[in-house]
């Protein structure tokens, strides 16, 4: 008779479980924990003590109960089915479940991530007989009207292509046979699984090239992120960074958009089920959710499965990456997944830092991060893609200096800073100009078909962000001496400046036509704003009083180009024409 103790729980401490009986088992495998069969995982070892994170609320778990051992990493499944589903943070499709358990879901439900009895249209293409590698394209499944999802050769596989067909198959059933050198075959099918802790492998990380549009205004211009890049969106509680990750979901130009709700309050993530289905993708004018995979884990779920949907979102995001697209990562917020880290160290006993968050804070959220970039990607045919990740940070009281928000800005390269000042002032997005900064701006002119517009563009940003900071400067004099004592100049720069911050920088994210603005109408708007400046600095030097060109009805019209929309563009082009009429009638008159 064997003398091996069976694994067994010894103590439960919220959602960390310590198991003895676990010689063997290694670090991160996944476990079933108690007779409820709890979804945990082995996150500290210590002899044949197990500490063990649980995925779901441990209440009712008690010592004596057993714990089971898979042998195997949290990974997630990979393959048709992703586009259009919902999923919790250790990828169990919430949808499903619903239809299965109804409104509260039970606690060590099992469903898979991807549908077993749906049926796919694979085509191939390549060859029987053909020689394949890691990574290599063998086919695709046509997943929706926007998505064309290609099946990859797993890691560690290659050889000779045997068995290949086109047909309707299950994502279990197998498309192929990968003969190797020495007679072994593999079955292929069209899903792989895939660790969610460890990056998938790329050949080459390359520089970004090109910026990411997102159809809003202020980061488009002046703070844009690029394509593989990485960006912050801190502020306190009621400055728009929902809102904010929200909108970016909606218009960024990816071909793929992964929405991480990790910690944030569910009636947030219910605007997201709700409108995503109803909006339309810019490009294609289908619905959003045709490109797009949401994971929910909202603060009403157990803590510890925050941390895991961090990592099964950007999972998800590096296999869209490697088929080629351009994928976009939403995290709201980084805050709460910290705050996960936080309470599972503290069950831990491990030594705390700063504000009681684990010494490997950092390290965390920078190998986070570190996934995003524009890569060359295994395999056959050769081809690039892109991974961006945006994080909210939720500091509390809106403190840049919390180690959440420091960690952060070591490692991203945009800092979209979001102040309650503005936000007060009903001024959204509430993304501070002063205090924001992007290392991507170069980027933006190479988003111009015509190059001399891009480098255009590139000076008009330039000339704007001086003007509010001159704008900043001249509100400390006025403070002290009043208006009156500016120069006309400077009373004009005022009022340049307020006409970029109300009529160019403030966006409605509810307004039908203002909520997205493409960078060719941004290029037109911003023109016109500069073209008036440049027109009354040249009425003011021939001797037109500010107050009546400050009168002038073509300012209207320069406040309501946001409303103009795109197919009528060439009407923000007419503004400038009337700008240079009514300019030349004020210095008529002011001669007679």
């Amino acid at each position: 008779m064997s003398n091996k103790k069976q694994p067994r729980i010894i103590k439960v401490a919220g959602p960390v479980v310590v198991a003895e009986g676990m010689a063997g088992a290694r670090m991160y495998d996944v476990v079933r924990v108690g007779n409820l069969a709890l979804i945990g995982e082995i996150v500290e070892l210590n002899a044949d003590l197990a500490s063990i994170q649980v995925y779901e609320e441990t209440t009712g778990i008690g010592p004596g109960e057993p714990v089971v051992n898979t042998e195997a990493p949290l990974s997630v499944e990979l393959g048709p089915g992703l586009i259009e589903s919902i999923y919790d943070g250790i990828q169990r499709p919430l949808d499903l479940l619903v239809k299965k358990e109804g409104e509260f879901m039970s606690r060590g439900s099992v469903l898979p991530g991807l549908s077993r009895k749906k049926k796919w249209h694979f085509k191939p293409t390549i060859k029987n007989g053909q020689l394949v590698e890691p990574g290599d394209i063998i086919g695709e499944v046509p997943e929706t009207t926007l998505v064309t999802q290609k099946i990859m050769i797993p890691p560690a596989v290659s050889g000779t292509i045997q068995k290949i067909a086109e047909g309707d198959y299950t994502v279990e059933q197998t498309i192929a046979v990968c003969v190797s050198e020495d007679g072994t075959e593999t079955e292929l099918k069209l899903m792989q699984k895939c660790p969610v802790r460890s990056p998938r492998q790329v050949i080459k990380r390359l520089a970004p090239n090109s910026a990411l549009l997102t159809g809003q205004r202020v980061i488009d211009a002046f703070f844009p992120i690029a394509k593989g890049g990485t960006a912050c969106v801190p502020g306190p509680f009621g400055t728009g960074k929902t809102v904010v990750q929200h909108q970016l979901a909606k218009w960024v130009d990816a071909d793929i958009v992964v929405y991480v709700g990790c910690g944030e309050r569910g009636n947030e993530m219910t605007d997201v089920l709700i409108e995503f289905p109803e909006l339309k993708e810019p490009r294609s004018g289908e619905p959003l959710m045709k490109r797009s995979v949401l994971i929910a884990n909202t603060s009403n779920m157990p803590v510890a499965a925050r941390e895991a949907s961090v990592y099964t979102g950007i999972t998800i995001a590096e296999y869209f990456r490697d088929m080629g697209y351009i994928v976009a990562l939403m995290a709201d917020s980084t805050s709460r997944w910290a705050e996960a880290m936080r309470e599972i160290s503290t069950r831990l006993e491990e030594m705390p830092a700063e504000e009681g968050y684990p010494a490997y804070l950092a390290a965390r959220i920078a190998a986070f991060y570190e996934r995003a970039g524009r890569v060359k990607c295994f395999g056959k045919p050769e081809r690039e893609g892109t991974l961006s990740i945006i994080g909210a940070v939720s500091p509390p009281g809106g403190d840049l200096s919390d180690s959440v928000v420091q960690a952060t800005l070591h490692v991203v390269k945009v800092f979209w800073s979001l102040i309650g000042r503005l936000a007060y002032q009903r001024h959204f997005p509430a993304i501070d100009w002063l205090t924001s900064y992007s290392f991507y701006k170069e980027h933006l002119k190479y988003c111009f078909e015509d190059k001399e517009q891009g480098l255009e563009m590139e000076q008009m940003t330039v000339q704007a962000m001086s003007l509010l900071e001159q704008e900043a400067e001249l509100l400390e004099i006025v403070r002290l001496v009043g208006a009156e004592a500016l120069s006309p100049r400077d009373r004009l720069t005022l009022e340049t400046a307020r006409s970029i911050r109300e009529d160019f920088l403030h966006q409605n994210a509810f307004h039908k036509v203002d909520t997205h603005t493409s960078i060719t109408k941004q290029y037109e708007m911003l023109k016109t704003i500069l073209h008036f400046e440049k027109a009354a600095l040249a009425a003011i030097d021939a001797g037109v009083e500010t107050a009546e060109i400050f009168k002038l009805a073509i300012r209207e019209d320069i406040a309501r180009a946001k409303y103009i929309p795109e197919e009528e563009i060439n009407k923000i082009t007419e503004i400038r024409q009337k700008i240079d009429e009514q300019m030349k009638q004020l210095k008529i008159a002011d001669r007679v």
